[in-house]
């Protein structure tokens, strides 16, 4: 391994440990410290790759936004249908499993932190820009292929986020009222008669 590739597995192991602690104590209880036992590096080399807590905060945000959507298409990569692709991203943006929890969790950091950072704020805008451009992929390959009627993609992406927003928040809350089943089936009940499809969630 080159001394490149070791610089980049240490910085990987970093952003994966500070997406878990800042998940499990909230970002306003992180230190660098704990940032760093829990990676098992030292402190100095903490700070050799993230000089501050806001930087290591947003590293670690563009880091679980990026893991999410990877591997969404699986092995059949352009053959997938766009519908199955428009519902692994639907089941994805929400916390369908306990990586996704954490990362709802960081989601909830980040919420929280744009209210009063300038940079928490632009941080999230621009991660909810790749949401949309997410979700509009999908719709517009769907429409090309056929599979779905023309419809106001702009529009319809951000329907996907706000339904997908709104429900995740009552998952995660463990309310009785809406299960991840729930949660599914009502954004693309939303969604369906748009995009001229049936309204039952897909087996993806």
């Amino acid at each position: 391994m080159t001394k490149a590739e070791r610089a980049l597995e240490t910085r990987e192991r970093i952003l994966g440990a500070a997406c878990e602690v800042i998940a499990e104590i909230g970002f306003e209880n992180v230190s660098m410290r704990k940032v760093a036992e829990h990676a098992g590096v030292s402190k100095a080399l903490l700070h050799y790759h993230f000089d501050t807590r806001e930087k290591l905060f947003a590293e670690a945000m563009t880091h679980s936004f990026a893991q999410t959507g990877t591997d969404l298409e699986g092995e059949d990569g352009a053959s997938v249908p766009a519908t199955v692709l428009l519902a692994r991203i639907v089941r994805t943006m929400l916390p369908t499993d306990a990586e996704l929890r954490q990362d709802w969790k960081l989601w909830q950091e980040l919420w929280a932190r744009a209210q009063r950072d300038p940079a928490a704020r632009h941080l999230a805008v621009d991660l909810y820009d790749q949401l949309h451009t997410w979700v509009a992929g999908a719709v517009e390959r769907g429409i090309a292929s056929g599979e779905f009627q023309q419809c106001d993609v702009p529009a319809l992406s951000t329907l996907v986020l706000a339904l997908s927003d709104g429900l995740g928040i009552r998952v995660m809350l463990d309310d009785p009222r809406v299960d991840l089943a729930t949660a599914r089936s009502t954004i693309w009940a939303a969604i369906a008669p748009a995009l001229g499809i049936g309204p039952e969630f897909p087996e993806v």
